[in-house]
């Protein structure tokens, strides 16, 4: 019985030692971890918890973000986790990005990442990157998209919507496959 203690602990005694002698050795060649936080930046700016609303020829918009990053001599904003609310007195919409950037001098508008758009009469755009050119009043992305209403769905490799003209044009290839509701 004395036998069998001795070799229990003597195995318990080589596996503490070497457990030891294995954390020693892997804890000095360790890369540093870094340093829990924030990124540092090098905005003139930050913002946390963004909530801005404006009211400007009949058009009301609301943008809220987790985040805003304002570089002043670039003229730049950086948004993180954006929500865009824009009221018209026919439509209402809501877009949603994971990031943005706006340029302050021109007043266009990029959102990227996850970027969906819905009305509140059923349309839904979703595509990675969406662009707004304030001087020519063009929505626009040369990214995959695809729109969706009521079961239909049209996708393409871009898009384009003039506001001055109220066209919209879906780039190709296109693939649409419409639903059409029975009547009675």
């Amino acid at each position: 019985m004395h036998t069998l203690a001795r070799v229990i602990l003597a195995v318990v005694a080589v596996f503490v030692v070497v457990v030891t002698a294995t954390l020693v050795v892997r804890s000095r060649s360790a890369p540093a971890e870094p340093m829990v936080g924030p990124a540092p930046t090098t905005a003139d700016l930050q913002i946390k918890q963004v909530d801005l609303e404006e009211d400007a020829q009949g058009v009301r918009w609301r943008l809220k973000a987790d985040q805003a990053l304002m570089y002043d001599q670039a003229g730049l904003t950086q948004l993180r986790k954006l929500v865009a609310n824009i009221y018209q007195r026919e439509r209402a919409w809501t877009i949603v990005g994971e990031e943005g950037e706006l340029d302050r001098k021109s007043n266009n508008v990029e959102v990227r990442r996850n970027v969906v758009v819905t009305s509140d009469d059923g349309l839904r755009l979703e595509t990675s990157v969406l662009r707004w050119d304030s001087e020519g009043k063009r929505l626009w992305t040369d990214k995959p998209v695809k729109l969706s209403r009521h079961g239909s769905i049209v996708s393409g490799s871009g898009l384009s919507v003039l506001m001055a003209d109220e066209s919209t044009t879906v780039t190709g290839p296109v693939r649409a496959t419409f639903v059409t509701s029975k009547r009675p």
